[in-house]
């Protein structure tokens, strides 16, 4: 009887709790540390660009919403490929944030399905007449699996690599499946790359170092490409189903 006692009463407390954090009146602090910032994140400037919740503050590359294939489930803003149509995706396409940034200092998790391929791109440029895609004016940071996509094999073209352009030194990324942290710092034309804790590119915006390793990249052909000082925060539709959270951004 006490068993059946206890049992109840534990019951009765779950499902209280469960209310209680359905509640909107319930404190932020009794809210899961996912897509939220700490006080001290809050004093020094950083903002959300994820809720966790819903796909607002983005919008497809040329729309005014995300696509319909961009959802959200668990804290998670993840690229569905159930409607997917050869690499195309139904309701899919490159989203971009609503915002635009200048010196900014983002972080975020990814992790990525088996043979995946997106990226994470900044400074885009949202000009639909002059612009197919937004990497033909955005840098991107490469998101891979690097030994099941054929990407991998490619120099610059792997995972935390500056996309074309500059590879990732040590290579630091997880398996596919497992979240991976990143920071993304660009400051007075100063640019890097963290991966897992770990500095994985440094280097100069738009000097003529920069000018020089452009010309001698695929992005040659698009005279636009990594001129702006200030766009939007992109991620790609690769095709393949990737996962995001914790996505916020300080302003420098």
């Amino acid at each position: 009887m006490r068993l059946i006692v206890l049992s109840a009463f534990l019951l009765a407390s779950i499902t209280a709790c469960g209310s209680e954090a359905s509640s909107p009146l319930v404190s932020t602090d009794t809210l899961p540390t996912q897509n939220r910032l700490t006080k001290q994140e809050q004093k020094d400037g950083w903002e959300m660009l994820f809720d966790g919740l819903t796909t607002g503050g983005w919008h497809k590359y040329g729309g005014k919403v995300a696509g319909a294939a961009w959802k959200v489930a668990d804290g998670q803003l993840f690229l569905d490929t159930i409607t997917k149509e050869n690499w195309q995706i139904k309701g899919g396409g490159d989203i971009m944030s609503d915002e635009v940034f200048g010196d900014f200092h983002l972080k975020l998790e990814w992790k990525i399905a088996r043979n995946g391929n997106s990226g994470i791109m900044f400074y885009a440029q949202e000009d639909t007449t002059k612009y197919r895609w937004p990497w033909e004016t955005a840098p991107e940071m490469q998101v891979l699996d690097n030994a099941g996509h054929p990407d991998g094999k490619i120099i610059k073209h792997r995972a935390g690599d500056l996309y074309d352009l500059i590879s990732a030194k040590p290579e630091t990324v997880r398996a596919p499946g497992e979240w991976n942290q990143v920071e993304i710092k660009s400051e007075k034309g100063q640019l890097e790359f963290w991966l897992n804790g770990v500095n994985v590119v440094t280097t100069s915006l738009w000097d003529d170092s920069w000018k020089k390793m452009v010309a001698a990249s695929k992005f040659a052909r698009m005279p636009d490409f990594g001129k702006f000082k200030k766009g939007h925060i992109a991620l790609q539709d690769h095709g393949d189903m990737v996962w995001y959270r914790n996505i916020k951004i300080r302003r420098l």
